[in-house]
């Protein structure tokens, strides 16, 4: 009887552990603190895990890192910023610059970023705008260029605020494209990591009358391996908001929270992180989906070129424009996702074609969303049958 309950009991704990393992890989929206997350493939932009990723929200001080890579494209970093009435009356967090100071805009980057000082958000926005309502035409600018669909920047610092327009706010997603955009397609993307990853850093006002420390806030990057970057953020109507990358075995991603718990919830957006990134490591492997099989022949009616005889049907071969040893398609996918190629080519051409004219794609697409689309090329050229063909082809057959 012994040897029979120790049997079961075995079996119990093997079959419990067979089912703890197969949940800790898989993560659902309940499981989140956030009201709002995104987990992004940096590389290609696709979400990977969302959940209300597109509600439009506060942000609080994730904002800065629109502010931040605007002056590094836009800035000098030896421009001198004078302290204006406006930026000096900014509330905590703040550097507490006096009117009148002046500072160089490179040393207030990490001001922006490591401390998060309101202050030096506005001074950098007035310098960069010429005001703050300008810095933010320039911010909605940007986010409309990197494909943001639901964000209006109102401040440069985060702070909430809103105008004519609506509330400063944006979506998990759109944040998620933001710190894509700063970390992947920005010119400025390494001098925007490499401020956004300094641990401590230290400046004078340009007087050298007084001194300013800073101290990165950004807990993640001592977190887990490979964090890469990343802001927090909060204010009474944003609550905790985070956004952050992650970089591990050529894998790159992306988690941005917003409404992550309200004081004294201070440690949920960590949670969260970890959470979505552990996930994201466990489940997505890059794979070669390109579809190798050969693209067909295709006729060319009423076509014509010199080695075709008078009662031969005109062709030409297809084409992706490059040797097909060169062409592959690595996308990040898990285990049970499956890739559907969709060859988008017409049955027959009509002449004249020209060769490199394109005349049809392949697409690849994951649950009906276009992932990659390759142009497809007439690798000849064919000419429109004419009456000095004819006579040419009648000529040579009439020799023979």
């Amino acid at each position: 009887m012994r040897k029979i309950l120790t049997s079961l009991l075995l079996m119990f704990f093997l079959f419990m552990g067979r089912n703890v393992c197969c949940q800790a890989d898989e993560i659902s929206e309940s499981e989140l603190y956030a009201r709002s997350a995104c987990l992004m493939d940096a590389d290609s932009g696709r979400v990977l895990f969302e959940k209300e990723a597109e509600t439009q929200l506060p942000m609080a001080s994730t904002t800065k890192i629109m502010t931040c890579i605007l002056a590094l494209e836009q800035g000098n970093a030896q421009d001198l910023v004078t302290v204006s009435a406006r930026a000096a009356g900014q509330p905590r967090v703040h550097m507490g610059a006096e009117e009148g100071e002046q500072f160089l805009l490179g040393d207030l980057l990490y001001a922006l970023m490591l401390n998060s000082d309101n202050d030096a958000a506005v001074m950098i926005a007035e310098h960069i705008g010429g005001s703050v309502e300008g810095f933010a035409e320039k911010m909605n600018l940007k986010a409309a260029e990197i494909g943001c669909t639901a964000t209006h920047f109102v401040t440069p610092n985060g702070l909430d605020a809103e105008d004519e327009y609506g509330v400063h706010s944006t979506t998990a997603r759109d944040l998620a494209l933001i710190l894509r955009y700063c970390i992947m397609e920005s010119p400025q993307k390494d001098l925007f990591l490499e401020i956004t990853r300094t641990p401590s850093y230290t400046f004078w006002n340009n007087g050298h009358t007084k001194m300013y420390n800073c101290t990165n806030a950004n807990v993640f990057l001592g977190m887990m391996d490979g964090a890469l970057t990343g802001k927090t953020g909060f204010t009474a109507d944003a609550g905790y908001c985070y956004v952050g990358a992650l970089q591990w075995e050529g894998k790159t991603f992306i988690v941005s929270l917003l409404a992550c718990g309200w004081p004294s919830n201070k440690g949920y957006k960590w949670s969260d992180t970890r959470k979505l990134m552990t996930y994201a490591l466990q489940n997505y492997e890059y794979r070669d989906v390109f579809d190798e099989s050969p693209l067909p022949v295709l006729p060319v009616e009423n076509g014509q070129y010199e080695e075709l005889g008078i009662g031969e049907e005109a062709v030409t071969a297809l084409s992706y424009g490059v040797p097909a040893g060169e062409l592959s398609l690595d996308l990040l996918l898990k285990e049970d996702e499956q890739v559907e190629v969709v060859r988008d080519l017409p049955q027959t051409l009509a002449a004249p074609v020209r060769q490199g004219q394109q005349v049809g794609c392949v697409r690849y697409l994951l649950n009906g969303q276009v992932l990659k689309e390759y142009p497809v090329f007439a690798e000849r050229t064919v000419e429109e049958k004419d009456f000095a063909w004819c006579l040419r082809k009648v000529e040579e057959n009439y020799r023979l």
